[in-house]
């Protein structure tokens, strides 16, 4: 039998331990085991025994004020064996300093105050947030999905990519590494011939799964309940979850499509420091599985993966063509669909991508970086953010850009932490000019845009950060675009010459309504848009109410 996972109290006044685990065991008593003491001397004696015997701890919850020792030193014990256990700190109006400090300190997840009652508005919401932020990053050993596959097979990648991204835990073995990968293969009778393999909870398993398949099985929704909806939304990043979360909220028949996995870009983040009202970040996972959540409990419907191809407009309702030949009918539609690296110009990027040349992904191959050089190509915060995560598992990370500094594209709170960093070194007026390898990614060439001199460096992996391009191409002619393929909005795209053509409506258009009446664009994908997750969250929302004037019109 499975054993649940722990959550550790420590506090020395025996009156406010008995009321915290009380509380404790009233709301979390079926999925966690509630271990307390009055002693964090006893309690640290205790960490290591626990460590030994293979438990987890999801969560730690200590007073500050003990006189053996204080809660924020007990929990620097705590990281030491449990690094990954969220840390919550019990405090007095007076040590909301002490509390403060100790979240560069110890990386404090939050502090409460005393008294918490009542603890369904003060307690359980809070610590209910964290242990789910837990769950999304622990992997627990020996169950769940586990995927066998080659390190440097982009078909690997892709699965890989995939499961993260939909913020799946999955267990990755390398075939050539991992015995227990191979004694898997045996016991289905599978050779290296089937790799990728993903092996799942009930024993079964398929064998170099497309995103469809790993989708089905995983029982994502791939079809549509509804005739007609009040909107569907393209893709979903933080614009198209957002306009999901509002069009939800406010009672709109909602459908919100996405072709690979949630969040986008920002999703991939391991690390987004500038959001409102998060001040120790919060990685581009949580933010997406707080979305995904938050919409669904508005009653949203939710596809993926799938693909949309086109949008056909019919006596005022718009008809919306999936891959497979499915027609969703919506009264509105919003598209959010962002932005996709460019790929990187240079001899050899094609034959090893997804085999150390990767597109963003940073979090999805930074265990394969371990101990290597890795390289970077681009200068903005995503590349930052990358860098920044890749310190703690490569050797040494280089930041390739053609400018002199970061300074004009990165935020300062990211090039302050890279210039704090030893092992990130800046590659400035340079390009990569080719890749390397036999069967997958051994070196790279480096150019000097001033002096021309090529050298050749070993490079473990080679991540691609480079501008960025709509994903617009499946939407035609009818909808209004820039020469960039940014879909133009409101004004901009009243200007263009061919507005007229398209517009068939006595009123202008709204501010993010496209050269089709009813069809709107929010975030990245708009032409003029801010490329920031909060302002991406904000056209998301503001779409919803014009979505709402023009439902007023049909």
């Amino acid at each position: 039998m499975t054993r649940l996972p722990i959550i550790f109290v420590v506090d020395d006044d025996e009156q406010v331990l008995a009321a915290i685990r009380r509380d404790l065991r009233s709301e979390y008593r079926s999925a966690y085991r509630i271990m307390s003491t009055t002693s964090p001397l006893e309690a640290v004696e205790a960490l290591a025994e626990l460590k030994k015997k293979g438990e987890d701890i999801a969560l730690f919850l200590s007073d500050q004020r003990m006189p053996a020792m204080s809660g924020v030193k007990f929990l620097e014990h705590a990281k030491v064996h449990f690094p990954n256990a969220k840390r919550v700190l019990l405090t007095a109006y007076s040590d909301i300093e002490a509390a403060i400090q100790a979240i560069n300190d110890v990386q404090l997840d939050y502090y409460l105050n005393k008294p918490w009652d009542p603890p369904e508005e003060k307690l359980y919401p809070v610590l209910s947030d964290l242990l789910d932020e837990w769950h999304i990053s622990h992997i627990p050993e020996f169950k769940g999905i586990r995927v066998v596959g080659f390190q440097y097979s982009p078909k690997s990648h892709e699965v890989k990519n995939f499961l993260s991204g939909n913020l799946i835990p999955y267990q990755w073995m390398d075939f050539y590494k991992e015995p227990k990968g191979k004694e898997l293969l045996e016991l289905s009778a599978l050779d290296e011939k089937s790799l990728p393999v993903v092996f799942f909870e009930d024993g079964s398993h398929v064998c170099s799964p497309s995103a469809a398949q790993l989708g089905e099985k995983l029982g994502m929704r791939s079809k549509a309940t509804e005739e007609m909806y009040d909107v569907a939304i393209i893709g979903a990043g933080p614009a198209g979850m957002a306009a999901a979360v509002y069009g939800g909220s406010e009672g709109l028949k909602t459908l919100l499509i996405e072709k690979h996995a949630p969040g986008g870009q920002a999703g991939t983040s391991s690390r987004i420091e500038n959001y409102l009202g998060f001040p120790k970040g919060l990685s581009g996972a949580d933010l997406t599985h707080r979305a995904i959540t938050q919409a669904k409990r508005f009653g949203i419907e939710f596809l993926s993966p799938k693909t949309v191809t086109g949008i056909e407009t019919q006596n005022h309702y718009k008809k919306v063509h999936l891959a497979e030949g499915e027609v969703i009918n919506a009264k509105a539609v919003i598209i959010t669909t962002g932005v996709q690296y460019r790929k990187l110009d240079a001899d050899g990027i094609d034959n090893f991508t997804g085999a150390g040349v990767y597109y963003g992904s940073a979090t999805t191959e930074a265990q394969a970086c371990r101990d290597k050089n890795v390289y970077i190509v681009g200068g903005g915060n995503s590349a930052g953010q990358a860098a920044m995560y890749l310190a703690n598992f490569a050797k040494n990370v280089y930041i390739v850009i053609r400018k002199p500094d970061l300074s004009s594209s990165m935020s300062q709170y990211l090039i302050d932490q890279i210039n704090d960093t030893a092992n990130i070194s800046l590659v400035p007026k340079s390009v990569v000019h080719a890749a390397h390898g036999k069967e997958y990614l051994e070196c790279v060439s480096v150019r000097n845009l001033e002096t021309d001199e090529v050298e050749q460096k070993d490079a473990g992996a080679l991540l691609i950060f480079i501008g960025a391009r709509p994903y617009t191409s499946w939407t035609g002619e009818h909808i209004l675009k820039n020469p960039r393929g940014f879909i133009k909005t409101g004004r901009d795209a009243q200007l263009d010459e061919d507005f007229a053509k398209q517009w068939k409506n006595k009123r202008e258009p709204f501010l993010l309504e496209t050269s089709i009446p009813g069809v709107f664009a929010a975030g990245d994908v708009r032409e003029g848009a801010m490329n920031r997750v909060a302002s991406a969250v904000g056209e998301g929302a503001m779409s919803i109410k014009f979505v709402h004037e023009y439902l007023a019109e049909v």
